[in-house]
């Protein structure tokens, strides 16, 4: 993501007081962490369940793609399965601490539509969306450059990172199925940019890593302040 820039310091500073002003009630809190931490626990079960059974599916779609000499695209899944490799590492030696987290009593400032309903979320939430997207963006990006390479046919739909849409979720803030949603429109816009090898949909941000434009974002998340 891009670079913190001290407009950007200044209203997370006075977000912050807000927030201490209008803290959530220790009630309201403790049913999000109970609720939050379930949640949570079942990802990361279902995790770990599927890492130890990813070895035989990761060898049959990696002969798969050596059968059809797509080596490019052989390589970016086999750097994607690294990637989540290194991600599930983190989270598993992670103690993590809900009360230290202020997600879990700030109030929501944001609602956004997600399959016909309306939910609410707040800034730490909104942060998560915007990661879903752009790591989405970025891993199309990858895709898209790979099957271009290879000469393959633009197909973002058979590519396993589009099908796990998981990389960055740990189970907290967002359902799993909402981050999945997100990370796929991005990785959808990525893999277009990506294959036709154009900027249309995201450009290179400050830190040297690519993020989808504030315009298709706003469009994608579609949050609307509550206040």
């Amino acid at each position: 993501m891009g670079g913190n820039q001290p407009g950007r310091r200044d209203d997370r500073r006075d977000d912050d007081r807000r927030n201490e002003q209008n803290r959530l009630s220790r009630e309201v809190q403790e049913r999000r962490i109970r609720e939050e931490r379930q949640r949570a626990e079942r990802f990361q079960q279902e995790e770990r369940r599927r890492y130890s059974n990813r070895n035989d599916w990761e060898q049959r779609y990696a002969r798969q793609l050596r059968e059809q000499r797509r080596n490019s695209q052989y390589r970016y899944q086999q750097q994607y399965y690294d990637r989540l490799r290194q991600q599930q590492i983190r989270f598993s030696s992670r103690n993590y601490n809900y009360y230290n987290d202020p997600y879990y009593y700030t109030p929501a400032s944001y609602r956004y539509n997600y399959g016909g309903r309306y939910y609410e979320t707040n800034r730490y939430g909104r942060d998560l969306m915007t990661q879903a997207v752009n790591y989405g963006y970025q891993e199309g990006l990858r895709a898209g450059r790979a099957d271009r390479e290879d000469g393959w046919r633009s197909d973002y739909r058979n590519s396993y990172a589009y099908e796990d849409a998981n990389y960055g979720y740990n189970g907290y803030y967002l359902r799993q199925d909402q981050y999945n949603y997100y990370f796929r429109q991005g990785f959808q816009r990525g893999y277009e940019d990506g294959y036709y090898g154009r900027y249309r949909y995201g450009r290179r941000s400050g830190d040297g890593d690519y993020a989808i434009t504030a315009t298709i974002l706003a469009v994608i998340l579609g949050l609307q302040l509550l206040h």
